[in-house]
């Protein structure tokens, strides 16, 4: 595990903190996150989208002077437990954030909201956590895991398709994709197949697949297992006759950089897409690609959002985040511009918002998405009569 910088955030525009005159005291955010091995590009992202409305904001969050405490957590669970306490005991955090996966999430964030702290999830969202689990220190600024994969389920079931063979890794994000997906999926499910964590090889599930004789294939394989199934799944020439579906995490920009044309025209589902026609996005996607050479992915807008969350919330409560009881109102009421657009918590503080359908395009030399339509409109999360709060 590398603990990877602490450093205020002035810093990070090239200003000293000490010559800046604050009212309150520093807000301290304590960031654990894969930035290497497997997965590392998610992390990344989501680190470099919160940087940047950091940097934009003038290092200052809600206007208050904000420590930003990054730890790679290398997607281990004991990395990422190690961290958390570290966080809570020895930095005395305010807020923790950045955690990609949802197994990570599991060990770590019971224990965060336990220490009585913040947690704001810009990526996992089990369903655990947001059923019988939830927590009034939890508050997630991406999704609820099944939310992208139950928009697929109705785009196949929209265009038509009998019978889906599924495949996600084996840990709670990838049973709750599969879950989502037969949520609103209407036909039969060919195979249900679970792959390890981190597989690369998949050339028996393809002979499966194969054998099996499905109309598509909807997948949940994000990271460098999505770079690596795809471009398999395509060098054995089914992509030709049963296609591909999948959620925004099987198809985000990394995945789309590795693989190429192996992708094109095929479909995903994303809350978020760096075309999206609004104004606060259009402002982000552009600050975005120029300052790290890369369209943002969704990861990238979430890791953004969730540090837009924190300043609204901040400002509201004039910097006094101790005074938790006004300021987790602050974070629930939500007031930010997101760059999805509609945005608001459900009653389990997850997000209630709209999902759209994806087109994998080229856009000049570039492989990316475009959206093509949208699937569902205000759409919540199937846990939240399960959280009381």
């Amino acid at each position: 595990m590398k603990r990877l910088s602490i450093y205020s955030a002035a810093a990070a525009v090239g200003l000293l903190a000490a010559v800046q005159a604050f009212a309150a005291d520093p807000v301290k955010i304590g960031m654990i996150t894969t930035l290497s091995g497997g997965g590392a590009g998610l992390g990344i992202d989501i680190r470099d989208g919160f940087a940047l409305a950091l940097k934009q904001k003038g290092g200052k969050l809600g206007g208050v002077a904000t420590e930003l405490i990054v730890v790679d957590d290398a997607r281990k669970v004991e990395n990422a437990k190690q961290a958390a306490t570290r966080m809570i005991k020895q930095d005395d955090v305010d807020v923790v954030t950045g955690i990609v996966w949802s197994n990570l999430a599991m060990a770590v964030v019971p224990a965060v909201t336990r220490a009585g702290k913040i947690y704001i999830s810009p990526n996992a969202g089990p369903s655990a956590l947001a059923g019988k689990k939830c927590d009034k220190n939890y508050f997630n600024v991406a999704w609820q895991n099944d939310n992208l994969h139950e928009a697929m389920g109705q785009f196949v079931t929209d265009k038509g398709f009998k019978n889906v063979y599924l495949l996600a890794p084996n840990y709670p994000a990838g049973k709750d994709a599969l879950a989502g997906f037969k949520r609103y999926f209407k036909g039969n499910i060919a195979a249900e197949v679970y792959t390890k964590l981190g597989q690369v090889d998949y050339a028996a599930e393809i002979a499966n697949l194969r054998a099996a004789k499905p109309d598509a294939v909807f997948f949940f394989l994000p990271g460098g297992m999505g770079i690596n199934f795809v471009k398999q799944y395509a060098q054995s020439g089914l992509i030709k006759s049963v296609p591909l579906y999948g959620p925004a995490f099987s198809f985000d920009e990394g995945i789309l950089k590795a693989v190429g044309n192996a992708a094109l025209g095929t479909f995903n589902t994303s809350q978020y897409s760096h075309d999206l026609d609004n104004a606060a996005n259009k402002a982000f996607a552009g600050a975005y690609t120029k300052a790290y050479g890369r369209k943002p992915s969704l990861y990238a807008s979430q890791g953004y959002d969730a540090a837009l969350l924190l300043d609204a919330a901040i400002a509201k409560v004039n910097g006094n985040v101790d005074d938790q009881d006004a300021f987790r109102a602050a974070l629930k009421a939500a007031d930010f511009n997101s760059v999805r657009g509609a945005f608001k918590f459900g009653p389990n503080q997850h997000p209630i918002q709209d999902i759209y359908v994806r087109e994998v395009v080229k856009d000049g030399d570039a492989v990316t998405n475009e959206i093509v339509g949208k699937v569902f409109t205000g759409h919540g999360d199937a846990y939240a009569a399960d959280c009381k709060m």
